[in-house]
């Protein structure tokens, strides 16, 4: 059960930038000065990114734990 949980500890600690690097990139390409829809205003993305981002980075702080063992003895009730 541990490896599990340290395999699953790299997979969220990637996952997290990728998450991070996907709506920046989204962002750049979705966002047009001629725009008439929602998806090409800027505001909505800046909204959307700086909410999801500090999620992506607590994503990436829970895997760093879960790799270096953190979560491998848990307490008991």
């Amino acid at each position: 059960m541990n490896s599990i949980k340290r395999m699953l500890g790299v997979i969220w600690f990637l996952l997290g930038p990728a998450i991070i690097y996907l709506l920046i990139h989204s962002a750049i390409a979705n966002i047009d000065i001629h725009g008439k829809s929602d998806i090409n205003k800027p505001i909505p993305w800046l909204i959307i990114i700086l909410v999801v981002t500090p999620i992506a980075v607590g994503l990436m702080m829970f895997g760093f734990y879960a790799l270096k063992g953190e979560y491998d003895q848990l307490p008991e009730d």
